[in-house]
């Protein structure tokens, strides 16, 4: 199976559906691929963990056999979520390493996530492991395998990382992926008390799809806390990279939200530091780091952008809405949910009032989750691209990520989707009535686009 590759190797790592993208013969020669890509960089040792999926432990030996067969010596954690296997990479000193994972997607489906020098690669490099695995001109050798335990080291180092003084009762749902037992292992060693939802792992995703940001899949997590009077809400994604948060009312945090909470104690220690937000978070959240001392950074969207965004500007901190939460204060600087549960436990702890009042100074806007628009894949970027051409003629836009418009009373996004064949899109606004403009300003020039440029489902 050779793998439809532009659709498998997207912006910043590859996914697709097992037996029909590709299969365990394909996953050997992309482990042999990233072996050549790996040595061409002067790396001749790599990390491999895997995520709970039923086909991952299949592709793990495959992509080993794949990498030692190169002359790449390979670490393997077996199962473990996203950023325990780059903690490995930096705390055991590697600099390369791949993730055997497809994060929140259903259950038919499997990815790689790649990580060379201080960060997980993207665009023009996933492009080129691409073009190593069409060529098959790959290095021989004979690495050896070796199998390792990073989860003790894992929890004794970020244990050490954050001060709760006062037992916080948490709810935490583990989505059946492969964080939720780390994590809960995590919370407690701190002195949290955990309420644990789905935490063992179970590749079938049996409860709920494993996506925090969708509240959709909250309602176990939100009644379990109003019936227990917990003092907030953890959701986890599918590898443990993405973390949803409801406070004691249950009410749900969206990603722009819980970052300014961590920037405002980031910026409490460390005043001026650089904050990073995607272009799909709220404005409020640049002006409060601005009003915090901070400088505030509006990035284009995925995690291996933002990572190496984090990287350049030296920033403290970087957020998605999609819940990625990137800690450069006390930690590494990838996104780790765990790390950021550990994070929110203790500013929970040490506040001195309930987590719904921690942003009680924002002003009240109507603002609507990230929303998505069908569009054909190979359409979505064209679509895009004459939002940006046709709005940038009458209005003033932001940021490099689509099409982002800025109005004396809010705002409205436009951008093609990395990871489904769709257009993100999300609006916020001074009232009701502005915001649904807004929308309509956006949404029926767009419609037609999708239509024109063939991009309808």
């Amino acid at each position: 199976m050779d793998g439809n590759s532009s659709r498998i190797f997207r912006a910043y790592d590859i996914r697709g559906i097992v037996d029909q993208d590709f299969d365990a013969d394909w996953v050997e020669d992309l482990g042999r691929a990233c072996g050549a890509y790996f040595l061409a960089r002067g790396s001749k040792r790599a990390v491999v963990g895997r995520d709970c999926r039923l086909t991952s432990p299949g592709f793990q030996e495959r992509l080993v056999a794949g990498l030692t067969s190169t002359g790449v010596d390979v670490l393997f954690l077996g199962m473990v979520p996203t950023p325990v296997c780059y903690f490995a990479i930096r705390h055991l000193g590697y600099d390369a390493g791949v993730m055997i994972t497809a994060s929140h997607n259903p259950s038919q489906y499997n990815g790689f996530k790649i990580w060379a020098g201080k960060s997980t690669i993207h665009s023009g490099e996933i492009q080129e492991v691409a073009r190593l695995l069409a060529a098959r001109n790959f290095p021989t050798g004979q690495g050896l395998a070796t199998a390792h335990d990073i989860e003790p080291s894992y929890l004794e180092t970020l244990t050490g990382l954050a001060n709760v003084p006062r037992r916080v009762k948490v709810v935490l749902d583990g989505g059946n992926g492969a964080a939720g037992l780390v994590t809960k292992a995590l919370l407690e060693r701190a002195g949290a008390e955990v309420i644990p939802l789905f935490c063992e792992p179970d590749g079938r995703f049996p409860n709920h799809h494993p996506d925090p940001v969708e509240e959709k899949n909250l309602g176990a997590l939100k009644a379990k806390v109003l019936e227990t009077g917990a003092e907030l809400g953890i959701g986890l994604d599918g590898d443990g990279d993405r973390i949803g948060a409801v406070d004691e009312n249950a009410r749900v945090i969206h990603g722009d939200r819980l970052l300014a909470i961590f920037a405002r104690q980031v910026l409490a220690a460390k005043p001026g530091a650089a904050i990073i937000g995607d272009v799909k978070c709220s404005h409020l959240l640049f002006a409060d780091i601005a009003k915090h001392g901070g400088r505030p950074i509006m990035s284009a969207t995925g995690h291996s952008l933002i990572k190496d965004r984090l990287l350049k500007e030296k920033a403290a901190l970087a957020g998605e809405m999609s819940g990625h939460m990137f800690f450069a204060d006390r930690y590494f600087g990838f996104d780790d949910a765990p790390y950021a549960a550990l994070r929110l436990v203790e500013i929970v702890s040490q506040a001195g009032g309930p987590l719904s009042t921690l942003l009680s100074d924002w002003p009240q806007t109507f603002v609507t989750p990230e929303l998505r628009a069908d569009c054909a894949e190979h359409a979505k970027f064209q679509v895009a691209e004459r939002a940006r051409t046709e709005f940038a003629k009458d209005y003033t836009l932001e940021g490099n990520d689509g099409a982002r418009l800025v109005f004396p009373d809010g705002w409205a996004l436009v951008r093609a989707s990395n990871t489904s064949p769709s257009l993100v899109l999300r609006f916020e606004a001074e009232s009701e009535a502005r915001l649904a403009e807004i929308r309509k300003l956006v949404e029926v020039p767009l419609a037609r686009w999708i239509k024109e440029l063939g991009g309808e489902m």
